[in-house]
């Protein structure tokens, strides 16, 4: 483990995209219930400061040229969370023209979050999932 990769894994700043209730059950960390900052974990509005993107609800294809923008936008190593089955398989608009069935198409995937929508504590596992990475060395993309 190096300095570097213990230092990152303990001062994530993350940028959301969230387009449906996956938000609802983000809110438990940002606010005091589970105090993401307590963690190391701070919101950033600029995704040239982001290390970590965090992606919740279904992506429309007009939605899909902004993900790709935030995550082009940022600097490498970068990381991408998916939060709940909207982003796997484009959630209950999954048959729709103007859906993204997987964000997969759009950005690679670090860490999946299963749930519809997923659990404070399931989220709370895949920081932490995304923090180990960091820490072990994982390079992202």
């Amino acid at each position: 483990m190096s300095i570097l990769g213990f230092s990152r894994a303990k001062s994530l700043w993350v940028i959301n995209y969230f387009n449906s209730c996956g938000f609802m059950e983000l809110l438990p960390w940002v606010s005091s219930g589970y105090d993401m900052e307590r963690f190391g974990i701070l919101p950033t509005a600029s995704a040239r400061h982001a290390d970590v993107l965090i992606v919740a609800g279904y992506i429309t294809t007009k939605g899909a040229k902004r993900v790709k923008r935030i995550y082009d936008q940022m600097p490498s190593p970068k990381f991408v969370l998916a939060l709940g089955s909207c982003p796997m398989t484009g959630g209950m608009y999954w048959d729709s023209y103007n859906t993204v069935k997987n964000i997969e198409e759009v950005v690679p995937v670090d860490v999946w979050v299963l749930g519809c929508p997923p659990k404070p504590e399931n989220i709370g596992h895949g920081i932490v999932m995304a923090m180990q990475a960091i820490e072990g060395g994982f390079k992202g993309h």
